[in-house]
């Protein structure tokens, strides 16, 4: 296997077809291992992984330790809650002091777009972004990624639809970045005042049509609505939203043919996505889950080789 070489993950934009293949057949690999009766390799023995997460996370988090464990590395949980960011230290201060306890990797969710990329400049620890405000998850893309690949094999023409809230969403530019350098094809469907103009300029098609969008594509991405992050005026109601983008099985047998359905977690049912959707056959919401810890397996994997680096 021609291993591609790489130092931090900090986004998917700008990664090379070659360089999510390899993280993706390294997961494969790793998925066996979930599988085994004993789930631990020692991949990472004395391999020190700090997880920073300055924004509320379960899903991320809990998948990140689990990979980490799974692999034998040592690992350091840190929130932001209580600790000395509450008392006034920078960021910086806090990466650095921990850095200087003799970390090898740092794995950070942060609410300010570009904070992984602040830290991979200042830090000699290798760093992977699990979330910056509205700008990149990149573990979440390549794990939609590969749950799409494991369901249809060749990606090259394949045709996502990726639904909602896409203003708000760091998954949706993730997912367009990956599967646009994978050979896939992208809609983003929405209502306007959650589809930001300049996101257009990705080489995607857009629609307001939900039914249009169901109608051409194979495979449906539905993004959470994120109200927390949302100001006053941009929806009419929930109702109407629900009413205009929910993905409803009515509205699945009306477009026809099979999709496959996705969602990045956690779920507003009855909102976005209604139950008798995301727990029929056709969702594979719950190997996205089990994907996440094996696409982290073979990122923690992959960085901690150290002169590897990925562009």
């Amino acid at each position: 296997m021609n291993q591609v070489r790489f130092n931090h993950l900090l986004g998917l934009e700008g990664l090379s077809r070659a360089a999510i293949t390899e993280i993706l057949d390294s997961a494969e690999a790793f998925l066996e291992v979930l599988d085994r009766p004993i789930r631990q390799v020692p991949s990472l023995r004395g391999v020190s992984v700090a997880n920073l997460f300055f924004e509320p996370s379960t899903r991320t988090r809990i998948s990140f330790e689990l990979a980490e464990k799974r692999l034998s590395a040592e690992v350091t949980n840190f929130a932001a809650s209580g600790s000395s960011i509450s008392k006034g230290e920078t960021m910086l201060d806090t990466v650095q002091n921990i850095e200087a306890m003799k970390i090898d990797v740092v794995v950070i969710r942060h609410f300010a777009q570009g904070a992984p990329h602040f830290l991979a400049e200042r830090i000699s620890a290798a760093v992977i972004n699990a979330g910056d405000g509205s700008h990149e998850h990149p573990t979440q893309g390549l794990l939609d990624i590969m749950t799409m690949r494991r369901k249809v094999g060749n990606l090259e023409g394949l045709k996502v639809l990726i639904l909602g809230d896409i203003a708000h969403s760091r998954v949706a530019r993730s997912n367009i970045w990956g599967l646009l350098t994978m050979g896939a094809e992208v809609m983003l469907c929405g209502p306007g005042t959650l589809i930001p103009r300049e996101i257009e300029d990705m080489n995607v098609d857009v629609t307001n049509d939900l039914d249009e969008g169901l109608a051409w594509c194979d495979v449906v991405n539905v993004l959470r609505l994120q109200i927390e992050r949302q100001r006053e005026g941009l929806l009419p109601s929930l109702r109407e939203y629900q009413r205009s983008f929910g993905l409803s099985k009515s509205r699945l047998e009306k477009a026809g043919g099979e999709k496959i359905v996705m969602h990045p977690g956690p779920m507003n049912r009855g909102v976005e996505i209604d139950s008798d959707v995301a727990d029929s056959p056709a969702s594979v919401i719950l190997q996205q889950v089990t994907h996440g810890v094996a696409v982290r397996m073979a990122v923690l994997y992959l960085i901690s080789g150290g002169e590897r680096v990925i562009e």
